[in-house]
């Protein structure tokens, strides 16, 4: 049976840089808090169209806890930005946890609505 873990995230720093053909990269680095708490990093390569939307792909590793647990994990995502929100969904790397979040595998979704409060929900159990 697996556990909902909910949290919220402020983003600390963007660092973009135009990779070209309309491919950027980002380096992010992000506070959570909630269940799923700590700091986070991650790189996005994002594919800029036109009207301003993009589709990206990233890893997130985070640093801190989820619930009691303490350790580190790293989630991998594919999304879509509409324009006035990112969201996709996320899973965690196999055999990425350290510390008490050893083993644990999930799913989730992320959602960072422009001028809103991001948020990640993780539903997750240990191998």
């Amino acid at each position: 049976m697996s556990t909902q873990a909910k949290g919220t995230f402020k983003i600390d720093s963007w660092d973009e840089s135009d990779e070209g053909g309309g491919i950027a990269r980002a380096k992010v680095a992000q506070t959570f808090s909630g269940d799923i708490s700590g700091t986070g990093r991650t790189d996005w390569l994002m594919v800029y169209r036109e009207d301003k939307t993009a589709d990206f792909a990233g890893y997130l590793r985070v640093d801190g806890g989820i619930g009691d647990r303490s350790g580190s994990l790293v989630l991998q995502s594919t999304g879509e930005f509409d324009g006035k929100e990112a969201a996709g969904p996320l899973e965690v790397v196999r055999g990425s946890g350290t510390g008490e979040l050893a083993g644990i595998a999930g799913t989730g979704t992320l959602r960072a609505p422009m001028g809103g409060e991001p948020s990640v929900s993780l539903d997750y159990d240990f191998e």
